[in-house]
């Protein structure tokens, strides 16, 4: 891919990818799915990965435009707040939608929080172009998994999808989380993401490798549609959403859903501290 490098890092835990995006010759960059390193049984947070990425991007001596988010996450915290302490110059992205998703989980929660995407530096609509440098991201909104969800075309080359499409012996996205909706996610990858060129770098936020195969990240949509083993060319919309739905009947939560949202709605801030310095998350007990 002439002057665009994509370099991923892959957080086991959580099965995550995290995408450092900038121009060889500019060193014009976006980040994109950013996160930070949670112990969940200790509730404790370190800042290894998200510093890590610091490091290289001061040793390429990139200039970070933006930190996007493909959308509220909820395996994994992200590293968006955290990052903006350390470039300054970057700024917090996330699609215009995240104002439902807000609403959705503030109410879950109980929390007083605005609901409006005003955490976020900017809030993304759907078919416009991030100029960011020679860097630039069109924004494809594709809910299904959450309403909130997109995915970003850089420079007509690669398109980073986030959950809404996995490698293709994956799969797609689950829907069962508020707000998803398998007949969407249908819309979303056949009249969206199977309509840009077959030669379409591809690079997706999580992977769970099947049958012994390496870890990756890497597809085109070419290879999707004629391959991915729950939604390609030939799957119809009834097929699609009998599957998905079936399949994600027999999920679990992910571990870190509970911590993930309350802060990923934040733009990766916690809430304020309380009177004796510490900062709380809320589980909500169900009987």
């Amino acid at each position: 891919m002439s002057g665009l490098c994509v370099e991923d890092y892959f957080d086991q835990p959580t099965f995550t990818y995290t995408f450092l995006v900038y121009d060889q010759a500019t060193r014009d960059a976006v980040v994109i799915d950013s996160l930070l390193d949670y112990n969940y049984p200790a509730s404790k947070i370190v800042h290894s990965s998200a510093d890590a990425l610091v490091e290289r991007v001061n040793l390429l001596g990139l200039k970070v435009h933006y930190l996007l988010e493909t959308h509220a996450h909820a395996d994994h915290l992200t590293g968006a707040h955290y990052l903006k302490s350390r470039l300054p110059q970057a700024r917090a992205a996330i699609g215009e939608h995240i104002a439902e998703v807000q609403k959705v989980f503030a109410g879950l929660f109980n929390i007083n929080i605005a609901t409006d995407g005003s955490q976020f530096d900017r809030l993304l609509q759907d078919g416009e172009t991030l100029e960011c440098g020679s860097v630039r991201v069109k924004i494809l909104h594709t809910p299904g998994h959450t309403p909130t969800c997109c995915s970003f075309l850089i420079n007509d080359r690669a398109v980073f999808t986030g959950d809404t499409i996995f490698m293709p012996d994956y799969g797609a996205a689950r829907c069962d989380f508020p707000g998803g909706d398998a007949a969407t996610l249908y819309r979303s990858i056949t009249q969206k993401l199977f309509t840009l060129p077959d030669e379409t770098e591809n690079y997706v936020g999580h992977d769970y490798p099947v049958d012994g195969r390496r870890q990756a990240c890497k597809t085109t949509i070419g290879e999707q549609k004629r391959g991915n083993i729950m939604l390609n060319a030939d799957t119809s919309e009834e097929e699609f959403i009998v599957a998905r739905n079936e399949r994600d009947a027999t999920l679990e939560a992910p571990n870190l859903l509970l911590p993930s949202i309350q802060v990923n709605i934040r733009a990766g801030a916690f809430p304020e501290p309380e009177d004796n310095g510490v900062s709380y998350l809320k589980i909500p007990v169900r009987t």
